[in-house]
């Protein structure tokens, strides 16, 4: 019972994030106080019991879904391992594409160039987990002690002060150590850019600063691609043009031969590019915070009378760093934190300035051990499939998608979805658990996993959730946000979330199939909404039942639809996912196939409806 009762707490909503069992609004000191406080506890859960419905989990209904997916769970992996059966023909295809394991017998697939370098670079991420840690302790006692006159809960302005300057002068110190190891002689370029956007942000009139700030950064995902990271070598072709045919063609081509040395020197990272999109976020998150807080009307927790040392998220986000926070040394600590530079999780300008200031309480020992163990079984199961589902390397081998059943075919594409999901998720959990341990706590990207989604709305807000808040402060809430309560207010919705995904697509990689991709995925959410305001649930009181089985067929609907834009988008693209469909429906065993995954979806569905009910019985609504 104490083992069960152990993996209980590693795979409970509150070890992933506690954002996610209490509300934005409620200070963290006060949640964990009342974590403690068993009377309290027990009278909050029963107040909610009353509110939700009673537990479906113990009834005749939901043991034959039990039952059910007793038997279908291991017949989906059945499936997708006998098409990756060494013992098949079409193994020799994409064989080349697999090395030899860690489980005796099978060999490993490492396909995907995304999950195959953070395989590669694991030993070296986890010393560097170790090592940046322990080498602020250092820096702290050594080079930047603080000096408190007495011991108190509630640090003065003053200490908050010193502790910024203490943590932000050393990630201002490593963020120069790290750009360099990473990215050699490029990390010039970086400094560069960033100099600039601040330059742009702090000394153009307030006006101009939102205008300058989503051209010059939108700007810069396209000049960023289309330059392939500005090389030396490159840009010196261009001011000599071709050495061959120059005048000058000696110290043309010494000038090309020295761009080209310095191109040499680009670190472990020489394609900065690639990852730097993340950067740029942090980029827009900086020049907006700014612009906000040029409005002085609200920027203090005193003014608003709130204890500073116990913000909650929410007021860590809105309210205004201070007018001296926005220094160049800060931008720099926020905008290049280690833990956060590569892939997130995305942390706005004010949150990070404001857990500098004050640590939050949601760092806490206990539960960031059971996040890292999270974590490290994550990275099993990742492992675990890649040695018997070889379905990555079987759509890299220009497989003919015909000699594969409609069951092969429908599961390969259903485990090619989780295998991405996993490949983002592995490194945005590591990083956040470096920042975990570093004493910064950032939003987590992933809360369901990619089988527990049945809402297109709901999909994308616990998908790289970190993102989804940032896109809604800075892009979806200026934008006016949604309403359709009007076939204006409708038309003018439908084009904000077009605008939003339109960011969101180019922002992933400009490219038509992530265009096309965004543009699905709003498409896709026209029908949840018409159906919301079709079968509102204020009409199907009287007939809950009822009303949770129609919700169910649109759900199954909304699955095949995600499966559709992901696919597109992620995975094989628009001709890989005409020619899966063909071989799906190329005869009648096909579509006897796809009523039984109906089946299967709709009984997925109720269990995913059952989790949020059981959820709401804890208070807990994650709209998602």
């Amino acid at each position: 019972m104490g083992v069960l009762s152990f993996f209980r707490n590693i795979y409970d909503l509150d070890t992933l994030d506690t954002r996610f069992t209490n509300s934005s609004s409620t200070p963290y000191k006060t949640v964990v106080e009342s974590r403690n406080d068993t009377a309290a506890s027990k009278e909050r859960a029963a107040k909610w019991n009353s509110r939700a419905p009673p537990s479906k989990w113990n009834t005749p209904e939901f043991y034959f879904y039990g039952i059910f997916l007793c038997f279908l769970i291991p017949y989906m992996f059945w499936v997708a391992s006998d098409a990756s059966n060494p013992a098949d023909p079409k193994y020799k295809r994409y064989e080349y594409l697999l090395i030899p394991g860690w489980i005796p017998g099978r060999k490993i697939d490492v396909s995907d160039s995304q999950y195959r370098t953070f395989r590669k670079n694991i030993p070296y991420m986890a010393a560097l987990l170790t090592f940046h840690p322990l080498l602020r302790r250092l820096y702290n006692t050594i080079v930047y002690p603080i000096k408190i006159t007495e011991q108190s809960a509630r640090p003065t302005p003053e200490e908050a002060d010193q502790r910024l300057n203490q943590r932000a002068s050393y990630d201002f110190g490593f963020a120069f150590i790290y750009l360099i190891a990473l990215h050699g002689v490029s990390s010039l370029k970086i400094l560069l850019i960033l100099y600039v956007n601040y330059q742009l942000a702090t000394t153009l009139p307030r006006k101009y600063i939102p205008a300058v700030t989503w051209i010059g950064n939108v700007g810069l995902l396209f000049a960023n691609e289309l330059c392939k990271g500005y090389r030396f070598g490159d840009i010196a072709v261009t001011i000599v043009g071709n050495p061959v045919h120059n005048s000058l063609l000696d110290s043309g081509s010494a000038l090309v031969s020295w761009g080209r040395w310095l191109d040499s020197y680009g670190g472990l990272m020489s394609r900065w590019e690639i990852l730097f999109n993340i950067t740029v976020l942090r980029l827009i998150s900086f020049n907006l915070d700014y612009y906000w807080s040029l409005d002085r009307r609200s920027y203090s927790p005193v003014e608003k009378q709130v204890d500073p040392t116990a913000l909650s998220e929410r007021d860590r986000v809105s309210i205004p760093a201070q007018a001296k926070d926005y220094s160049f040394r800060n931008y720099v600590a926020y905008t290049i934190y280690a833990p956060l530079y590569l892939t997130g999780p995305i942390i706005t300008f004010n949150d990070f300035i404001s857990q500098l200031r004050y640590k939050s309480a949601t760092i806490e020992i206990s539960r960031t051990i059971k996040y890292g163990i999270r974590f490290a079984l994550t990275l099993l199961a990742m492992e675990i499939i890649l040695h018997y589902d070889y379905v990555q390397a079987i759509s890299k081998a220009n497989p003919i998608w015909g000699d594969y059943t409609a069951a092969q075919l429908s599961l390969l594409s259903f485990f090619n979805l989780h295998l991405i999901w996993l490949k983002l998720l592995l490194p945005w959990r590591l990083f956040r658990l470096w920042s975990l341990i570093d004493g910064v706590d950032p939003p987590e990207n992933m809360i369901r996993c990619v089988s527990d989604n049945w809402s297109t709305l709901a999909f994308w807000r616990s998908w790289h959730r970190s993102f989804y808040r940032w896109s809604l402060r800075y892009i979806y809430v200026p934008l006016g946000g949604s309403s359709f309560r009007t076939s204006r207010d409708a038309a003018r919705s439908i084009l904000t979330y077009v605008l939003v995904f339109t960011f969101v697509a180019l922002w992933h990689d400009i490219q038509m199939r992530l265009l096309i991709w965004g543009w699905l995925v709003v498409f896709f959410m026209l029908p949840e909404m018409a159906a919301g305001a079709i079968f509102p649930k204020r009409n199907w009181e009287n007939r809950p039942t009822a009303y949770r089985m129609i919700c169910c067929v649109g759900a199954v609907a909304n699955i095949f639809m995600m499966m559709t834009a992901n696919l597109v988008g992620f995975a094989v693209g628009v001709d890989g996912l005409q020619r899966i469909v063909a071989g799906i429906f190329r005869d009648f065993s096909g579509f006897v196939f796809i009523l039984g995954a109906c089946s299967a979806f709709f009984v997925g569905v109720q269990v995913m409806f059952e989790i949020r009910e059981s959820e709401a019985r804890r208070g807990i609504n994650l709209k998602c």
